[in-house]
């Protein structure tokens, strides 16, 4: 098996996709399989962090108590540049297409992927 690169769940400034070797599919979510094909061990690797806006949805009430302070803030679909999907928070001003660029910022305590457009 691989070995395990570090990612933002982890407290590292980074995003970690896993590619099949076998059909060249690449997945967010980690597993020991290719979802795609069903090949063992798929290889991580490290995102770019250029992505496109699929969805955006602005929350403006809070889910928590530690959330309340970052009202209203936006949660978002991207679609990474390396061919993965993921969910991520991003600026409140972000539409559907535009190219966006990952940083990473605190959130109730948590260091989370943090999408803007791209300059």
């Amino acid at each position: 098996m691989n070995e395990k690169l570090a990612d933002w769940t982890k407290g590292a400034e980074a995003i970690v996709y896993q590619s099949c070797g076998a059909c060249g599919k690449a997945q967010y979510f980690h597993r020991s399989f290719c979802s795609a094909c069903g090949a063992p061990d798929p290889v991580e690797k490290r995102a770019s962090g250029r992505a496109m806006v699929y969805a955006t949805s602005l929350v403006c009430r809070a889910a928590t108590p530690e959330t309340r302070a970052h009202v209203p803030y936006n949660i978002v679909l991207v679609d990474a540049a390396e061919g993965f999907r993921m969910m991520a928070h991003g600026a409140n001003d972000l539409a559907i297409g535009d190219k966006v660029t990952a940083s990473y910022r605190l959130f109730a305590g948590r260091l989370v992927p943090y999408f803007e457009k791209t300059r």
